[in-house]
């Protein structure tokens, strides 16, 4: 059940960051002030939806929930519970979703923030999803690469987003300031 609402809130986080790509960017076009207002609690909603499912993916892991085939992909029953939590983004559809995490905070910046957020969010439900599904669920997994058993993951990957979602805020200011 907890896999599933994380792929709802995923998907609410998508429909959130379609609205916020779009509509204060019709409504700074326009000159629309309720259109433009909708930029701010469009991005904190979908950051709480975002976080949401990435809780629920990290309990996945240190519950050892082998049902959701992430999870029994990049880990084990032998798994140390610190090796568990950085295992949340040990492979590509964790590192999408911690990718999506922060959410910056304007009408126009926001758009654009939005419109990363559309092909992040996008690709992670269609193409990378992390809480897909093993039927029945496996009794013991498959392990996390042992070449990313070190501490440097468990660093790593949060640090380098950080940067990543830094130049995308750079990026959107820039854009909207074209626009």
């Amino acid at each position: 059940m907890l896999p599933e609402l994380g792929q709802l809130a995923l998907i609410l986080a998508l429909l959130l960051a379609l609205v916020q790509s779009t509509l204060p960017l019709v409504g700074a076009q326009r000159g629309n002030a309720r259109w433009m207002s909708v930029a701010r609690p469009a991005a904190y909603a979908q950051c709480a939806f975002v976080v949401f499912a990435f809780v629920l993916l990290t309990h996945a892991f240190v519950v050892q929930d082998f049902s959701v085939a992430y999870v029994a992909q990049n880990s084990n029953l032998n798994l140390p519970v610190h090796y568990r939590y950085s295992a949340v983004w040990g492979a590509h559809e964790g590192s999408l979703l911690l990718w999506v995490l922060p959410a910056p905070f304007m009408a126009r910046v926001l758009s654009v923030m939005g419109i990363i957020a559309v092909g992040f969010l996008s690709f992670t439900l269609f193409t990378s999803n992390p809480f897909l599904r093993h039927i029945p669920g496996l009794p013991d997994g498959n392990d996390l690469n042992p070449l990313l058993q070190d501490f440097g993951l468990i660093v790593h990957p949060p640090l380098l987003y950080l940067g990543y979602v830094g130049f995308s805020v750079a990026f959107a200011f820039a854009v909207a300031a074209l626009l």
